[in-house]
C-alpha cells in the first residue's frame, strides 16, 4: 500500500510538470503575457450605435470595451465634442497612471498638450469617469508651454499619463476612437454583454 501511495504520487508530479510544460510555447523562450487570451472583436455596429448614442443623448466619453490583456487593461472609447468657441473653466484633464491615444474619424478642432498644468485641482474620486473609465487626475485651467495641435480626420495623438489635454476650440464637432491604456488596471473591465447592457437603455447621468 505505502509503495503504490508513493507511486501514485510520483505519477501525480510528473503528469503536473507535463501539463505545466505543455501550457508553454518554447519552454526556454519569454512566455506570452496574456497567458493563453482568446482575441476580442469590436463590430463597425457596435462603435456606430455607441457614436449614434453619443449624439443622442448629448454624451462626450463613452467606454466601449475595457480588456484584461494581461500585465495591463486596454480600453476602447468613442468620444463626440459638440461646437467649442473657447474653453470651459478647468476643461484640462490629466490622468495619473492611463495614457490615452486618439484617432480622428470626423470633424475639426485645437488641441493642447502639456505636463504643466496651471492651478492643478484633483478630480473628484467619485466622478463617474474616474471609476469607470480612466482614473485618478486632475483638472487644471490651462498648460504652460503647450504643444498646440489642430486636429483634423485621420491625425492620429498619443498622450502619456501625467500629460494635460485641453481642447481650446471645435470647429463645429469632433469625434474619434479613443485607445486607454491601463497599466495599474484602476478602470473596470466592461465586456460585450456589459456594452449591451449599456446600449439598451439611457445612459446613467453624470457623464
Amino acid at each position: 500500500m505505502k509503495n503504490f501511495v508513493l507511486g501514485l504520487v510520483v505519477a501525480t508530479g510528473a503528469m503536473t510538470v507535463l501539463i505545466a510544460a505543455q501550457t508553454k510555447i518554447n519552454p526556454t523562450d519569454p512566455q506570452p503575457t496574456c497567458n493563453m487570451c482568446p482575441g476580442y472583436y469590436i463590430p463597425a455596429a457596435d462603435l456606430e450605435a455607441y457614436t449614434k448614442k453619443a449624439i443622442a443623448e448629448n454624451l462626450v466619453d463613452q467606454q466601449v470595451r475595457s480588456i484584461d490583456i494581461g500585465k495591463a487593461n486596454v480600453a476602447i472609447g468613442i468620444e463626440y465634442r459638440k461646437k467649442l468657441d473657447k474653453p470651459g473653466a478647468n476643461s484640462v484633464a490629466e490622468h495619473d497612471q492611463v495614457s490615452e491615444v486618439y484617432r480622428i474619424l470626423d470633424g475639426s478642432a485645437t488641441l493642447v498638450l502639456g505636463p504643466d498644468m496651471v492651478n492643478r485641482q484633483r478630480r473628484p474620486a467619485t466622478q463617474r469617469t474616474v471609476v469607470e473609465y480612466n482614473g485618478p487626475g486632475n483638472n487644471g485651467e490651462s498648460v504652460r508651454n503647450g504643444l498646440t495641435l489642430n486636429l483634423k480626420p485621420g491625425d492620429m495623438v498619443v498622450i502619456p499619463a501625467g500629460t494635460g489635454h485641453w481642447f481650446t476650440k471645435i470647429d463645429d464637432h469632433i469625434s474619434y476612437f479613443m485607445v486607454r491604456i491601463d497599466p495599474d488596471k484602476v478602470a473596470p473591465i466592461k465586456d460585450e454583454a456589459k456594452s449591451k447592457d449599456y446600449l439598451s437603455k439611457p445612459a446613467p447621468t453624470g457623464q
